[in-house]
């Protein structure tokens, strides 16, 4: 009996014994986890149920030259309810005047909306989706209504914000202006103005705790953030919308006029070197355009006759010819080594001068002279090319420039005929932008500006970075040279024999080249042979305010595929209507030349601004410009779609404006 009960014992202790250590070993790990892995654990612990969100801030707008939105960030918000976290009784008493209100505002019945709230009480959803994609107004009006203005720990409500980039013109200049995305990775892709200027333009990240809930879902916790964003910056760009409008519409028509592939226009203001308009524009498979890449930067191609400039001047500079030197174009072909440069016109020109052969675009012409006097030196004529900076890039903050193509002689391509090629504008690649600096260069008296697209950055009314004007060369040759080729380009519009003739107005004068270059010349399947179709230039001839390049690839052959007959009438298009916008007030009787009907729609306008408005007036038919004025003076907030005349009002006219805060207008 002793031996047993002294078995009993001795268990009894070794079990004692081991939930003694087990109560060490606990205690130990306890230790451990406060003392040594607290941190680790707790972080765990709050990362599977609490974690912090960034807020993308809310960019800054992209302005045109005048004040008006070329792109702007708005938000939007997400309206979610969380069923569990409401006291039945605030919810039955509430759901009716709820749902009622929710109906008012977003269009759908009574019922459904609690039909749609009941359901989510009686399946504990946390997160229901009640709207999505709500302005700022809506959202403002949804926190007021019955249960919501509760809070979201009481009336269950979850807001979600975020920022979305909507552009006002539409389709224009929507390349241009671009875009700037990052991936989950954290790289960018930076398009166009908005990627240039994306490091004013962003702004700094905000931080928002959120709660982890069923579902893998995470919902905001509280009204307020950690950190608020930081707004981007304002950018004020160089770009005209009127004169963007002009573009866009003016390449456009002749676009679909000859079933082109793509093209580019740009207007340039020659003194600043300011950028007015960059349009580009890319056939679709169902023959539709849009601002598919940015042709007008990034596109490098042989420029053709429009290169003759360039050879004009280097030839005048080094004075191996003179403008009224005679060339003798012969039967128009013109043989180096084993291949032969050939005039547009069969049998040739005979004998002209260089001038002459140069309004009349003659290749032969300018293959000649230049090969007959660098072929010894090949050197001399590509560093006088060089001492201009037609080899570099301009430098532009616009990601994608196209690098320009100027052989040296002993680089890879160089051949025997690339003085005779290069002379009318082949073997050399060049932009329809670095063409334009050029062109600029010639209307500004020899001094080459680089393009520029911006103005200055802005918070608010305060300038914090202006952007000056930038000089790249303040003499690509003598003012001589400037004269005579000026004059030439003047020539080629106004003379009867020039190329660009059928371009003649006397009522503007404008000044430029004309080129029409062959594209894949070296395939030997003639439906494969293409032409690229350019005007290059500027207006008014004499004292030039504006320079412009018309670049149109790939015209319907059948139809015609001349740089006077398809870019040409484009540049005309766009000088006439800047002449025609200009006013000239020291030469233009206003009384007798001015425009009737636009003096009608300034009346009306006048008359209607001056009207104290109870209710909506109809701005239907009015300008969009009139229309958005008269709109906002009366507190208004303004949407616009399309461009031109008022086409048709998101609200009916005589609507109470005490019950207006926002309005669409499409323009067309």
């Amino acid at each position: 009996m002793a031996i047993t009960e002294k078995n009993i014992l001795i268990r009894l202790y070794i079990v004692a014994g081991f939930l003694f250590l087990f109560a060490v070993a606990v205690l130990v790990k306890l230790v451990s986890i406060q003392m040594v892995d607290g941190d680790k654990y707790r972080k765990l612990g709050m990362d599977r149920t609490e974690k912090v969100f960034t807020i993308a801030p809310k960019r800054g707008n992209l302005y045109s030259d005048d004040g008006s939105l070329l792109a702007t960030s708005v938000s939007r918000y997400t309206i979610r309810w969380d069923a569990e976290t409401v006291r039945s009784k605030d919810f039955e008493e509430n759901i009716k005047p709820l749902s009622d209100s929710l109906a008012k505002l977003l269009g759908k019945s009574a019922s459904y909306y609690q039909q749609l709230l009941r359901k989510a009480r009686a399946n504990k959803n946390r997160y229901s989706l009640v709207a999505r994609n709500l302005d700022y107004s809506d959202y403002v009006a949804i926190k007021q209504f019955p249960l919501f203005n509760m809070g979201p720990y009481k009336g269950g409500v979850i807001i979600e914000q975020k920022i979305v980039r909507e552009h006002p013109l539409g389709k224009i200049a929507e390349r241009s202006v671009g875009y700037e995305r990052v991936d989950e990775n954290g790289y960018y892709t930076r398009v166009g103005l908005e990627g240039a200027f994306g490091e004013y333009l962003r702004g700094e990240e905000g931080k928002r705790l959120k709660q982890k809930i069923a579902k893998g879902q995470w919902k905001p916790i509280g009204w307020d953030n950690i950190k608020e964003p930081k707004d981007g910056y304002d950018v004020v760009s160089t770009i005209d919308i009127n004169i963007q409008d002009i573009a866009h519409h003016a390449l456009l028509r002749q676009l679909e006029k000859y079933e082109a592939e793509h093209g580019s226009v740009i207007v340039m203001e020659t003194k600043t070197g300011e950028v007015k308009a960059i349009s580009n524009l890319g056939r679709t498979s169902d023959g539709k355009y849009y601002e598919r890449l940015n042709y007008a930067i990034g596109e490098s191609h042989e420029p053709g006759s429009t290169f003759k400039l360039m050879s004009m001047v280097v030839a005048l500079e080094d004075k191996v010819i003179d403008t009224s030197t005679v060339i003798d174009t012969e039967n128009g072909l013109y043989r180096v080594y084993n291949r032969t440069v050939r005039d547009s016109k069969w049998g040739g020109y005979g004998k002209v001068t260089m001038g002459r052969a140069f309004e009349i675009s003659s290749n032969t012409a300018f293959a000649k002279v230049i090969n007959d006097n660098y072929k010894d030196n090949p050197e001399k004529f590509v560093n006088r090319l060089m001492n201009m900076n037609i080899h570099r890039e301009l430098g532009l903050p616009i990601k994608g420039e196209g690098t320009p193509v100027i052989r040296y002689p002993g680089d890879k391509g160089w051949s025997g005929v690339s003085l005779a090629w290069m002379s009318y504008g082949y073997e050399v690649s060049l932009t329809p932008l670095q063409t334009l600096a050029f062109y600029n260069a010639i209307a500004n008296d020899g001094e080459l500006v680089k393009p520029r697209l911006i103005k200055e950055v802005r918070e608010w009314d305060k300038t914090i970075i202006k952007f000056e004007k930038e000089v790249i060369n303040p003499s690509i040759c003598s003012k001589e040279t400037v004269g005579k080729v000026r004059q030439l380009l003047k020539n080629v519009v106004e003379k009867k024999h020039g190329t660009g003739h059928k371009l003649y107005s006397p009522n503007f004068s404008m000044a430029g080249k004309t080129g029409t270059t062959q594209k894949n010349y070296s395939s030997k399947d003639p439906d494969k042979l293409g032409y690229i179709s350019t005007f290059a230039g500027y207006f008014p001839a004499d004292e030039p305010k504006y320079s412009c390049i018309v670049v149109i690839h790939e015209p319907d052959k059948s139809v015609g595929y001349y740089g006077a007959d398809v870019s040409g009438p484009v540049f005309k298009s766009v000088a006439q209507k800047i002449y025609a916008s200009s006013p000239v007030v020291d030469e233009v009787d206003l009384n007798e030349a001015g425009d009737e009907n636009l003096n009608e729609s300034y009346q009306e306008f006048f008359a209607a601004s001056s009207k104290k408005y109870s209710q909506l007036p109809n701005v239907e038919g009015m300008s969009g410009m009139d229309a958005i004025s008269l709109l906002e003076n009366l507190g208004i907030t303004v949407e616009v779609k399309g461009n031109g005349k008022v086409k048709r009002q998101s609200v009916l006219k005589g609507t109470d404006l005490k019950k207006v805060d926002k309005i669409i207008l499409e323009l067309s």
